[in-house]
């Protein structure tokens, strides 16, 4: 069992209060892996004004130092990744082949956000007569970093790396499903060379969130997570204070009538199943042509039957088990939703085993494409198989939600799979591919309700923009 402290002014240290709160083991639930301080809004206050009073020494640092110390942390966690692997199983419950896949994605990141800092560049604009009319990029100042518990090292790899790069002091709060990972990454960071006044690390659960997008002091917010919470986060927040917000998603896959029937329910399947479908772009409805309707539902049941649910540290093992009570007991209650616009199509097997939060996919076949199974997001391995008669409807379906993260088409025909892209409303369209897995250098987040798409995560220049202000200069001699 881990005890974890929050990082505050350059120490180690727990609650004003003396609070803490337990993680156990989503596959064994009588197992505590770690206990973790239970912060209040004075934690939080302390942990702000530490930033904002020391974040400018780290501002004022050259890039090349800063991007050094970005690649000493990568260095670190590349060379911890297993060890970070098996904890990531242990506190959140995915597979080993999947916690591994994260922990050596999440040196990437940061290699990447290092060659970031070098690149914040500004621009010269024509001016009559002797003097320079220039611009230059400047840290936005204090960034709070709020993160979800589903890739819990490489979304906050994601956040902190680019805030970082550019400048910036972050206070970090991690899920409190997940934070001891969270504190490895913060770990890494320092180790490799970041200063005290740049990064603090506060535990804790809502409170803490709360307290720290209502901080005057906080210059910039980014989250990932909930649409409700994410919703609350921006009417909280001040004109004055960026926002940036990736939240949920009810993604879609389009299988036309031409599809190659096996590769698309490969396709499906991952993108349903993969990660116990615990990803916010995961695929959670199956738009398919009436003509092949039935082939594809036999092949996914196929699959869906093939999946081996258990401990995610055990071998052999394909699917691990929901993250937390409250993940599992919502799947429960979808499970029952879903037979009021849909037929269950759950694969029969022997019992699930007990003690941890373990489900098997659920399969519904002919959705009602209005009802809430095919509305709302359940965030677990519940699939939606949606009829539909040709590319019009389809297209009128997989946009027929409040989301737009991820959206996705099985088709053999390029010309109906750009038409696809154009017409869908989605951030992310995948052809011939599942919905879920971005890649690294490529700019990322949806629309609609699944982000205030005002800055792309992940990369490109606005995901930069976000983390930095422009200042215009006028200068002559």
């Amino acid at each position: 069992m881990t005890t974890l402290s929050n990082y505050i002014g350059g120490e180690w240290v727990g609650t004003g209060s003396g609070a803490a709160f337990d993680r156990f083991n989503p596959a064994s639930v009588e197992d505590r892996v770690v206990t973790a301080p239970d912060s209040t809004a004075a934690d939080v206050d302390q942990a702000v004004g530490h930033i904002a009073a020391g974040y400018r020494e780290w501002a004022a640092t050259p890039p090349e130092t800063r991007a050094d110390v970005l690649s000493r942390a990568a260095e670190l966690l590349a060379w911890r990744a297993d060890e970070i692997a098996a904890e990531i199983v242990e506190e959140e419950g995915k597979t080993l082949a999947e916690a591994r896949v994260e922990a050596r994605r999440t040196p990437q990141n940061l290699r990447f956000y290092a060659g970031e800092a070098l690149r914040l560049t500004g621009e010269t604009y024509p001016r009559s007569g002797n003097g320079l009319l220039i611009t230059s990029r400047q840290p936005v100042g204090v960034v709070a970093a709020i993160t979800p518990w589903n890739f819990p090292l490489n979304i906050p790899s994601r956040k902190l790396g680019p805030a970082l790069a550019a400048g910036n002091g972050v206070v970090f709060k991690p899920s409190e499903v997940t934070p001891r990972t969270g504190q490895r990454l913060v770990e890494a960071l320092l180790e490799a060379g970041v200063p005290d006044g740049a990064l603090a690390l506060v535990h804790g659960r809502a409170e803490v969130g709360k307290a720290l997008v209502s901080d005057p002091r906080i210059g910039a917010v980014t989250f990932t997570g909930s649409t409700a919470v994410g919703e609350s986060i921006h009417s909280a927040l001040s004109p004055a204070v960026r926002c940036q917000l990736e939240m949920g998603g009810k993604n879609a896959v389009y299988v036309a009538a031409n599809a190659d029937l096996d590769k698309a329910a490969d396709i499906v399947a991952k993108g349903a199943f993969g990660l116990s479908g615990q990803a916010c772009t995961g695929t959670s409805r199956v738009v398919v042509d009436e003509a092949v309707h039935d082939a594809l539902l036999d092949r996914v049941m196929e699959r869906a039957r093939a999946a081996v649910v258990g401990d995610g540290a055990r071998p052999g093992v394909t699917m691990g088990p929901l993250a937390t009570d409250a993940q599992w007991h919502k799947y429960c209650d979808y499970v029952e939703i879903g037979k009021e616009s849909g037929r269950l199509e759950t694969p029969s097997g022997r019992p699930l085993l007990t003690g941890g939060y373990f489900a098997r996919p659920a399969v519904f076949s002919e959705v009602d494409p209005t009802g809430r199974l095919a509305q709302e997001e359940v965030f677990g391995p519940v699939l939606a198989v949606i009829p539909v008669a040709g590319y019009d409807e389809a297209v009128e379906v997989v946009n027929g939600t409040v989301y737009g993260l991820s959206a996705g088409i099985v088709t053999g025909d390029i010309g109906l799979a750009m038409r696809f892209a154009a017409d869908v409303e989605a951030g992310v369209v995948k052809i011939n591919q599942p919905t879920n897995g971005v890649a690294m250098n490529a700019p990322f987040g949806g629309m609609r309700m699944s982000s205030t798409q005002t800055s792309k995560e992940q990369a490109g220049d606005s995901m930069m923009r976000f983390y930095t202000t422009d200042k215009t200069v006028y200068l002559d001699s």
